[in-house]
């Protein structure tokens, strides 16, 4: 279980840092491991090498940026992506997705993630609909420390309710009643294939408190956020999600920034109606134009 909390240090600090180079020595100080040992734990943990993964949250990272209304140079994309040049850039593309950025569509791309994700069962809403009366609230939210439990393939199986279970016992051995609670959606789903997603079932403790027994933690800076309220569903919080990014964001002045939040009323956990009830939450930064 150290194991793993080590690793999941070193992925956050990837996904913290993707405009960085991430030396392998750098990233096995982080883990608290050797760079022999740290490139086979990791490896055994997650499926991947440092170097395969690495890569491929970058290409992913850089299909959010090119779809970004702040129409991006490819030279942009690339150094915010932590690629050396937009040539480099272009032929890791290529190689992972068989055709250069430009030509890539971005539409198909989401809509065959989307249908992996629902079963194709939910139409995506049209722009500017919004049947179920969603209004967005600006949130400034401060600095908080977190503790989670991590759960890989969270859209494609149980892993969310195991690690949920999981963290509600280690909660409430040390008596976190009423503590804000956090699901952390790292990776879109409409980008990111279901089983390389990640999401933390995250609780906000205090400064002081230790945490332990396999359990990662983090610091979430301070952040304005938008946060639609929902009381119902899987599919009524989807439909939130599209009205949020399809509707809201693209007249708000506002770009997401990664990553997405449910921040629970609550328990994470449905009640005994079976509705949800949290805030679907995105954090975001001033679009520069």
């Amino acid at each position: 279980m150290d194991h793993l909390v080590r690793v999941n240090a070193v992925v956050d600090h990837v996904l913290t840092h993707l405009d960085a180079q991430l030396r392998l020595d750098d990233l096995a100080r982080v883990a608290r491991f050797s760079p022999f040992h740290f490139h086979r734990k990791f490896r055994s943990i997650t499926g991947e090498t440092i170097a395969q993964f690495v890569k491929r949250v970058r290409l992913e990272r850089a299909i959010v940026l090119l779809s970004s209304p702040e129409r991006l140079d490819l030279t942009t994309i690339a150094i915010r992506c932590g690629f050396a040049s937009s040539s480099a850039f272009s032929r890791a593309f290529r190689e992972r997705y068989g055709q250069p950025p430009r030509r890539f569509d971005l539409a198909a791309h989401r809509d065959g993630h989307r249908a992996s994700l629902d079963g194709g069962r939910l139409s995506r809403l049209d722009v500017g609909a919004n049947p179920d009366g969603f209004t967005a609230v600006l949130e400034d939210i401060p600095e908080r420390r977190i503790a989670y439990r991590r759960a890989f393939r969270p859209y494609s199986s149980d892993a969310v309710a195991v690690e949920t279970e999981r963290m509600l016992g280690w909660a409430r051995e040390r008596n976190l009643t009423g503590a804000a609670w956090l699901g952390i959606q790292w990776d879109d789903p409409e980008v990111v294939a279901l089983d390389d997603c990640r999401y933390d079932v995250a609780v906000v403790v205090s400064p002081g408190l230790r945490i332990d027994d396999g359990v990662s933690e983090a610091t979430l800076p301070p952040m304005l956020a938008a946060a639609v309220a929902i009381a119902g569903d899987v599919d009524l919080e989807l439909r939130a999600i599209d009205w949020l990014y399809r509707t809201w964001l693209p007249l708000s002045g506002y770009l997401p920034a990664p990553p997405a939040m449910e921040a629970w009323d609550g328990d994470p956990a449905a009640d005994a109606d079976g509705r949800y009830r949290l805030r679907v939450t995105v954090p975001l930064v001033r679009l520069r134009r």
